[in-house]
């Protein structure tokens, strides 16, 4: 955990964020937990108005502010795809002023939307990275993917890992882009995966108007459950003490 006075020494316009994201935390039983935490950003082209008007910046600005509390590093590793993997790189409390136009300045064409290259691409930065410590991936998306059974396929692979994958839906709630995505969010446990490692929500065509705290509370809820569920089958390490 990150403490709030250096969040007001880096990154003061984040103060709020981190505050409101602490309760969360504290509110679900996480404070005292460790988690690395991963950004995933859907990049086709459908979602270009989401990257002009500064949403997907104000996403990233809340996931940092999440991070904080559950790791301590100040920097959230990000993955923007569409078609194929566009880019990892990092972000940071420290320079997280426009850090997604920075980033999408030096990107190419908004392609089509490809799930599981980037789950390819978040599992191995969390294997190569050595860390003991369980992790949230937050994974924003505006619609299903082109190969829907590579991603189930990923999906269930993924969920002998300490990974636990949080699906974000920008977009109109009620498209029927997002039933792959709840049909995913109930892939039989434990038929087809050894424990339920995902979730999904939507926030609606406006979703910087979700409150902060209703976001961490749909970001969290169910990070619980999971981490007693990956303990029992040691697929997540024991809590530190």
């Amino acid at each position: 955990m990150i403490s709030l006075r250096k969040v007001e020494e880096t990154a003061p316009g984040l103060v709020s964020l981190y505050k409101t994201a602490g309760a969360s935390v504290r509110g679900h039983g996480l404070d005292g937990e460790r988690l690395a935490v991963y950004l995933v950003l859907d990049y086709s082209g459908s979602m270009r108005p989401y990257y002009d008007d500064g949403t997907v910046q104000a996403l990233a600005d809340r996931v940092l502010g999440l991070s904080a509390h559950l790791d301590d590093d100040g920097t959230v590793p990000t993955v923007f795809f569409s078609t194929d993997v566009d880019a990892v790189t990092d972000i940071e409390l420290a320079r997280h002023e426009g850090r997604i136009e920075r980033i999408v300045a030096g990107l190419g064409h908004m392609g089509r939307t490809n799930y599981h290259l980037a789950m390819d691409a978040v599992i191995d930065h969390y294997l190569d990275s050595g860390t003991k410590a369980p992790a949230l991936v937050v994974f924003q998306t505006d619609g299903g993917p082109l190969s829907r059974a590579a991603a189930e396929r990923y999906l269930c692979k993924a969920a002998r890992l300490p990974l636990f994958w949080q699906f974000v839906g920008f977009g109109d709630p009620d498209s029927k882009q997002f039933d792959y995505l709840r049909r995913l969010d109930e892939l039989a446990v434990p038929a087809r995966r050894p424990v339920d490692n995902a979730g999904f929500f939507p926030v609606g065509e406006k979703p910087r108007a979700v409150p902060d705290d209703v976001l961490y509370d749909r970001l969290v809820r169910e990070l619980p459950q999971w981490l007693k569920a990956a303990r029992d089958l040691g697929i997540v390490p024991p809590r530190p003490t």
